[in-house]
């Protein structure tokens, strides 16, 4: 089962390519051999569904210096530099100086190695795509900035230089969603939920994404104007049902099987939901809300969890408990393509050596590793409430959480770890739970994990990604802390 995403993954990266044009007249046909090699290049691009901006040959400094300004009006996700053969730093050094974006030095050589019997000199130039990397380097250097990273490989048939291809995309297309997002900021944190607060301002300085402030009764207007008999709402419970098994309950008296009534009330919200963010043009949302007891806004803000784990899962993340920097966290996963459920630790199980990861909701029911479970719950622990809960299992295998705590001086940090989803039995509380596996042990791992200072949430995703989650914070200038497997 899956949710179709709402929008594809898409992203805008440049294409430079570095030459000298001294060669072009003293080897006739080099130039277009090595045109050829960018289109090759392009053509490994082109399969992640990316606009590219091809800037052409850069040859000599005055071609850089009339390209800026185009290049700097390209609103580029990543830009990168296509060392085709030597080429002299002239050509590079007023562009790394001057665009904001990741600039990534692309060293793909056809061949594995010379055919030294036949070398010529013209061979050679057709594969010095390493040449001139550490003079681009070291300008950058001298320029007060940095390459923020050099793919060195072959053109072809190299898996290990298309990964790290891929991974700039993964970047890329973070970069393209999130400083664009509106996020939506609705209610307050918890009485009080220090860990929780963050100056929206801190979040569009360090991601560049705009924070919405949002009134529960800008949801309420479209809440009231429902019926069950609505269409829409008609066809949420069917899309519901047909997604989520309601088995009967097992040993928590908290839950019974879903009612007809939590159902309903399920699938109105989800609609309101729907029309909510359409109407204030959201790319993710965080709330926390309560409402008078026994009120009709009670009772529609605390049953968002159906409607937000399908919202999530179709690539718009929704965070409780007003965590607007987990929300930035579940939206670079989601870009990543690898989850990004909302999660926080839960029990340590001292026998299995691992830890339950897992949360009352929200959920990103795409790295569910069966059918996720809907539950009908009499309270919510620790908040106000009745109504359907979500259960699943994450997929066993490698997964990859992330935490955006603030320091000292009010700015996001990103703290990340990888481990491993085990199987294994969850408690039925109609919550999501996974046993996470930390190396070297689950008792050093936590006691690492804290004391890089996360906030107790955290997003989960599937596979093993810190290193492109480094990357991501290194695009934004965001510290980050990867927590040590080794003792």
């Amino acid at each position: 089962m899956r949710v179709e995403r709402r929008k594809p993954l898409t992203a805008r990266v440049g294409v430079m390519s570095i030459g000298l044009d001294t060669y072009w007249g003293q080897f006739p046909g080099l130039l277009d051999e090595l045109m050829g090699k960018v289109e090759k290049f392009k053509g490994k691009l082109n399969k992640y569904n990316v606009e590219i901006v091809d800037f052409g040959m850069v040859d000599n400094s005055e071609k850089a210096y009339a390209l800026l300004p185009k290049m700097l009006g390209s609103d580029l996700d990543v830009l990168f530099v296509d060392m085709v053969t030597y080429g002299t730093s002239g050509t590079f050094g007023i562009i790394v100086q001057s665009v904001s974006c990741p600039v990534v030095l692309v060293a793909l050589q056809p061949m594995a190695a010379m055919d030294y019997a036949r070398g010529t000199t013209y061979m050679q130039l057709c594969n010095d795509d390493v040449c001139s990397v550490p003079e681009f380097t070291g300008v950058a250097i001298r320029m007060g900035r940095r390459v923020s990273g050099v793919v060195i490989g072959q053109l072809e048939g190299d898996a290990i230089a298309d990964a790290e291809l891929a991974e700039w995309i993964g970047v890329a297309r973070v970069r393209h969603d999130l400083q664009k997002a509106r996020l939506g900021l609705m209610g307050h944190v918890l009485d009080t939920m220090l860990d929780m607060q963050a100056d929206p301002t801190a979040i569009t300085a360090a991601f560049g994404a705009h924070i919405v402030p949002c009134e529960a009764e800008e949801i309420m207007i479209h809440y009231r104007k429902i019926t069950s008999e609505e269409s829409d709402v008609v066809a949420m419970k069917s899309r519901i049902l047909d997604f989520f098994d309601t088995p009967d309950p097992v040993s928590d008296p908290l839950t019974t099987k879903l009612t007809d009534h939590d159902l309903d009330l399920s699938a109105r919200v989800a609609v309101a939901l729907e029309r909510f963010v359409a109407a204030k043009r959201l790319d993710g949302f965080a709330y926390y809300y309560e409402g008078e007891p026994d009120s009709k806004m009670r009772e529609l803000v605390t049953n968002f969890i159906v409607g937000n784990s399908l919202l999530t899962g179709a690539g718009f993340p929704m965070c409780g408990e007003f965590d607007i920097k987990t929300c930035v966290a579940m939206m670079m996963m989601d870009r990543l393509d690898i989850g990004g459920s909302f999660a926080e630790f839960h029990p340590v199980d001292f026998v299995r050596d691992t830890v339950l990861v897992g949360h009352d909701g929200p959920h990103h029911v795409n790295i569910a590793d069966r059918r996720p479970v809907l539950r009908s719950l009499s309270r919510y622990h620790g908040k106000p409430g009745t109504g359907a809960g979500v259960e699943f299992n994450i997929k066993t295998g490698p997964i990859t959480i992330l935490s955006i705590g603030m320091n000292e001086n009010g700015k996001p940090k990103m703290v990340v770890a990888q481990g491993e989803s085990l199987p294994g039995p969850i408690p039925p509380t109609g919550n999501t739970n996974t046993h996470g596996k930390f190396k070297p042990d689950v008792r050093t791992f936590l006691k690492r994990w804290v004391m890089e200072g996360p906030t107790h949430h955290f997003a989960l995703g599937i596979g093993h990604h810190a290193s492109t989650l480094e990357k991501v914070a290194d695009s934004f200038g965001v510290e980050c802390a990867v927590i040590s497997e080794s003792i």
